[in-house]
């Protein structure tokens, strides 16, 4: 089915809700690592020469086009702040740069869906934004998108930050087999994981329980609350347990959960990628949490109800029957919320630095987050060098970044010399429980500041600290001063016939592999048949398909050195 276009004028331009058949597109995730210079399995063509109409854009500084234009961006709303004519972000975004943006909208609840589809239809607007590393591989390799490492020279801020954050090895690791990158991510001056495990820490204090530096500490906390509050479930996920195996993985040694990306594991002993559900860690993984059920510690239901990572949880957590649940900096002030509102007083709520276990105090890798697309429908565009102006300066400027965070200097906030930001008084910022007290204009639902497309892709450490709570910064400090990232997978990159092949061999594999790991945990297969299941992935071609990925592995460190 054809996007159907509805339109409806604004003064900052035009926005098109479209409505679509959802049609399922699979993208695999990186197996991104440190190392490699530019080139790939196919030689990379010239970079494209383009005329700029602003010659002197250069980081730091306004981007400006002389001539007023257009740059269609693909948006996603969420239910709770859709987008309103009250929105005063795209007017102040056009009145800096005299770009005006059109947007073209899919709801919050199949856009990777509809994004797909519109890609493959060719009726994608020119910028796909909410783009993580790894979602660009299927549209790269069937030449749906732009290879943006070709038009690198026009993106000065981007360069300048990649450069001054450390991040030049790891932009590198996006290349595809032809040696080119095809999105720009999201860069953080600091990468700490975003979810993790919240407890109620006064609690723990109250039976006398660890706070847990690692898993083992963690059940034997939990073991403690169960006796003082016997009716309790005290953790859970909220997340269908995606969340909570993705941070858990890395401390035993695998990767699981939202992480699971190709579902491959690198052992640095054989130089080989292992499929991880065969190995030793992931067994380890699932016999703890299959023994935190077995113990009545584990609330089943958060790691199969379906919701948004709110609602079943968060109730339990103000009806103080689970004290230890998955979330970010945002889901603390949800549980404080909904205590608040459930009468519960003195208490303290602690996002924790993931626990470790037998692998060590490990984290996830230092990552990205999200970034875009330009469609190749763009390239013949001849204000394409200004558009990639544009989205440099929207991404990567600092001024760019604070105002899409925070709104207008003196307008919605004040900044201190020493680079502090406060909300002014006649503001609110709800979803970090800013001036929700004086208050009556949220700069988010209301004037579109903060919003979940544009904000929060690149971020210094001063930015992201300036709107969370002081226990998130305590957060930071934990992670980068106690733990310690797992070392990034080696690149393997695949062509376009190896994605589908691959496609076709990882869907079926991962299937089994959530259902069985399901089973294992709920007790709904006991973990004697361990071994009958690895099995079975041994008969579904297992064997075939982690031979791809070595033999991908193997031809990029060839032609890389």
């Amino acid at each position: 089915m054809n996007p159907v276009p509805k339109t409806r004028t604004r003064r900052a331009g035009t926005y098109r809700g479209v409505a679509l058949t959802a049609v399922s597109a699979l993208a695999l995730a990186a197996c991104g690592g440190t190392g490699g210079s530019p080139g790939g399995g196919t030689a990379a063509a010239e970079p494209a020469e383009l005329e700029c109409a602003v010659t002197d854009y250069a980081a730091d500084q306004q981007f400006t086009s002389p001539e007023p234009m257009e740059v269609s961006m693909l948006w996603t709303d969420w239910p709770e702040s859709p987008v309103t004519d009250s929105w005063r972000i795209f007017d102040e975004i056009e009145e800096r740069t005299n770009v005006r943006i059109v947007t073209t909208h899919v709801p919050f609840s199949d856009a990777v869906e509809k994004r797909g589809l519109l890609i493959a239809a060719g009726e994608a607007p020119t910028v796909i934004p909410l783009t993580y590393t790894g979602d660009e591989r299927p549209f790269a390799a069937s030449g749906a998108v732009l290879p943006l490492s070709d038009y690198a020279e026009h993106m000065p801020n981007f360069n300048k930050y990649v450069d001054e954050w450390d991040l030049r090895e790891m932009v590198d690791n996006l290349r595809q087999s032809d040696g080119r990158y095809y999105m720009t991510p999201g860069l953080q001056e600091v990468s700490v994981p975003m979810f993790s495990l919240i407890i109620r820490k006064d609690v723990f204090e109250e039976v006398g329980a660890p706070i847990p530096e690692t898993w083992e500490e963690l059940q034997t906390g939990l073991e403690l609350i169960k006796e003082a509050y016997p009716d309790s479930l005290p953790l859970a996920d909220g997340f269908e347990g995606q969340s909570m195996l993705n941070y858990a993985s890395h401390a035993f040694g695998t990767v699981a959960g939202w992480g699971f990306g190709q579902g491959m594991f690198y052992n640095e002993s054989t130089g080989d990628f292992e499929y991880a559900p065969t190995t030793d860690g992931y067994r380890d993984m699932v016999a703890y949490f299959r023994g935190l059920v077995d113990a009545g510690l584990l609330d089943t239901e958060s790691f199969t109800a379906p919701n948004d990572g709110t609602g079943t949880v968060t109730e339990k957590i103000a009806a103080e029957t689970v004290f230890a649940a998955s979330g970010a900096s945002g889901t603390v002030n949800e549980f404080a919320i909904a205590l608040d509102a459930a009468g519960v007083t003195d208490y303290e709520l602690a996002l924790l630095a993931p626990p470790g276990g037998e692998a060590g105090q490990v984290v996830e890798p230092r990552n990205f987050w999200h970034g875009f697309m330009v469609t190749a429908q763009a390239k013949d565009d001849p204000n394409l060098c200004s558009t990639i102006q544009f989205l440099d300066w929207l991404y990567y400027n600092p001024e760019a970044r604070e105002l899409v965070q925070w709104g207008v200097e003196g307008e919605t906030y004040e900044k201190a010399e020493d680079g502090t930001i406060t909300l002014l008084p006649d503001f609110t910022y709800t979803a970090y429980n800013l001036n929700t007290d004086t208050g009556s204009t949220d700069i988010k639902v209301d004037l579109g500041w903060g919003n979940d497309v544009l904000a929060g892709g690149t971020e210094s450490r001063v930015l992201k600290e300036s709107y969370n709570q002081p226990g998130y910064v305590d957060y930071i400090d934990t992670v980068l001063s106690s733990r310690t990232p797992r070392d990034p997978f080696p690149p393997a990159p695949l062509d376009e016939m190896e994605l589908e092949r691959a496609s076709l061999q990882a869907t079926p594999l991962k299937d089994s592999v959530d259902t069985a790991t399901l089973q294992f945990i709920l007790g709904d297969r006991d973990m004697s048949e361990w071994d009958a299941f690895v099995s079975e992935l041994g008969s579904s071609g297992l064997a075939s398909y982690v031979e791809l990925i070595n033999s991908a592995k193997d031809r990029w460190a060839e032609a890389n050195g």
